[in-house]
């Protein structure tokens, strides 16, 4: 593994970049991704707000985050009564902070289909904030609806957490084409800030061979940061926290933390 540079600290915070995680494929690692990548940028003095922007909800229980009878992302995108501050929480962590989501956010796909610039109401929503924050990084369900193109929309990058496994390879290139699409039509300033390699097991050949392919056919935009496989991921969501607050010795939490310097070092994040 490369060894990055640790990060200088920052003096202020803002304006944010927005990094979208994006996968069109369940189950490979995107809201672990979220959560542990946010922990680790807020060890290096980042300001970073997460967005749960899946139904299911998995990012919001994954930080202990309150899920119902509050202001979630679904109301700020129908365009409640709701402020965005009303709906921000605190997390456990210092300057990391989450919009929640519950089931309620997957009636909004069918309720944004007639609305005006539908593609571009997440960015309207988030704006008031975005020199409030250095990092907001959009946790996205797993597909490529109306949801999925305003986060792209919203977004300066898109990070694509890619299991190590066949069948997750697969579905890279559509993902692609459709940021290439959102690119061309809606958001000229968004690119691909990285494929990171997740559920890595060195010691089966399937997962070698499908990194060696990755690595063939997407050249630099894959990270050099792997994410191996460990049961600690599932340990740490149960508990409600970062991996690099659950286990911050473990292997898994300097992964992460890797993965931040290498974002830093790249220029994908001040």
């Amino acid at each position: 593994m490369t060894d990055f540079p640790v990060p200088a600290p920052l003096t202020s915070h803002g304006p944010a970049r927005v990094i979208a995680l994006c996968n069109q494929k369940g189950g490979v690692g995107k809201t672990t991704t979220t959560i542990s990548l946010a922990g680790a940028l807020v060890e290096y003095g980042r300001k970073v707000l997460v967005v749960d922007f899946d139904p299911q909800g998995a990012l919001t229980a994954g930080l202990s985050a309150t899920a119902h009878d509050v202001p979630t992302i679904y109301d700020l995108l129908i365009g409640s009564q709701y402020g965005i501050r009303d709906a921000i929480q605190a997390t456990k962590i210092e300057n990391l902070h989450i919009i929640p989501a519950n089931i309620d956010l997957s009636a909004a796909e069918v309720q944004l289909v007639n609305e005006v610039a539908r593609e571009s109401i997440l960015l309207t929503v988030i704006k008031p904030v975005l020199n409030e924050y250095d990092v907001i990084l959009i946790d996205c369900q797993p597909s490529l609806g109306l949801l999925t193109v305003n986060a792209l929309t919203a977004a300066h990058g898109v990070l694509i957490p890619l299991a190590c496994e066949y069948f997750a390879l697969r579905g890279v290139s559509l993902l692609l084409d459709t940021i290439d699409k959102v690119k061309q039509r809606l958001n000229p300033t968004i690119e691909v800030d990285g494929i990171v390699p997740t559920m890595y097991d060195p010691r089966t050949l399937h997962s070698k061979e499908v990194l060696d392919l990755v690595r063939q056919n997407l050249g630099d935009m894959v990270m050099q940061t792997t994410i191996k496989r460990t049961v600690k991921f599932p340990d740490s969501t149960v508990v409600g926290s970062p991996i690099t607050l659950f286990a911050p010795d473990h292997p898994a939490a300097n992964e992460y933390r890797e993965l931040a310097r290498e974002l830093i070092s790249r220029g994908k994040i001040a």
